[in-house]
């Protein structure tokens, strides 16, 4: 009894220091890594500390690394100076360097970054004119949560330049959203620019007292245009508005989370126009 308690004590003292080494390995290795070698350069490295010095064979046996590989990190690691080649017994042999070594090759790669760093910011500009210029780049903003809806509606009246919205739209729906007030100031602002627009809405009552509500003090010039079509039929929960000469917002009406992107592209906008003009003959 006494006997098996002793080994089970040892045991315990064994696994925990066990763990105690493994951790300062990975520890260890995770430094020597993070010095500017690869992982299997920090295994390696970390290898020869352990042996002091090794022949490859060794050095592969000791990380279970493949010999091929473990002869090109050695040539890898001598040529940064941290590691030694010997010959012994006509074998090379490698012998680690001191650790300080390691400490100034560090020091060498940050100074590297940092040297190409300032070169890429320099270059910076050159690069953003050629990524403005590549045609018809698409640009996506994506938005969540009602008030990110909130700044999707704000886009759509954000130009200067009057123009014609067209899109389909829930109201229903999107009114569980967004308060009647907050509509009611989009279409004063949508007034004051002078933006027209021509929608398709599912047939529902509340779609159909759209004008007698947000449009109430409204501007005959801007009324919507407006056509019906059966809920049964297409019962979506949502809202596609193509505007300004570039954008079309699409926004889902989830019952969890509201939420929108807006597509800024010249040709996606012109072939949303399409088929909007497509539906409004068949609607």
């Amino acid at each position: 009894m006494y006997f098996n308690n002793f080994l089970s004590v040892y045991f315990d003292k064994y696994k925990h220091l066990r763990y105690s080494e493994s951790m300062k390995e990975s520890q260890s290795l995770t430094i020597i890594e993070n010095s500017g070698l690869s992982k299997k350069g920090a295994l390696i490295y970390f290898a020869l500390l352990e042996l002091g010095g090794a022949f490859p064979s060794q050095i592969a046996k000791h990380t279970r690394l493949k010999r091929s590989t473990v002869y090109e990190i050695l040539d890898d690691l001598a040529i940064k100076g941290l590691i030694s080649e010997l010959k012994k017994r006509n074998k090379y042999f490698y012998a680690i360097e001191h650790p300080k070594r390691l400490v100034h090759f560090s020091q060498r790669t940050i100074a590297k970054a940092e040297e190409q760093y300032q070169k890429l910011q320099e270059f910076l500009p050159n690069l953003e004119g050629l990524y403005a210029g590549i045609a018809n780049k698409p640009k996506v903003s994506y938005f969540e949560g009602t008030d990110g809806v909130m700044e999707i509606y704000a886009d759509h009246i954000s130009g200067k330049e009057k123009y014609e919205m067209t899109g389909f739209v829930n109201i229903a729906e999107l009114m569980q959203f967004l308060p009647e007030k907050k509509y009611c100031d989009y279409v004063k602002l949508k007034e004051k620019l002078g933006i027209t627009s021509k929608a398709i809405f599912p047939d529902t009552q509340e779609d159909r007292a759209y004008e007698k509500t947000a449009y109430l003090s409204a501007s005959k010039k801007i009324l919507p245009k407006v056509k019906f079509i059966p809920k049964k039929e297409f019962p979506w929960k949502g809202d596609i508005t193509i505007y300004a000469d570039n954008k079309v917002s699409i926004i889902i009406f989830d019952e969890q989370k509201v939420s929108g992107i807006i597509l800024e592209s010249k040709t996606i906008h012109q072939m949303m126009r399409m088929i909007f003009e497509l539906a409004w003959k068949g609607a």
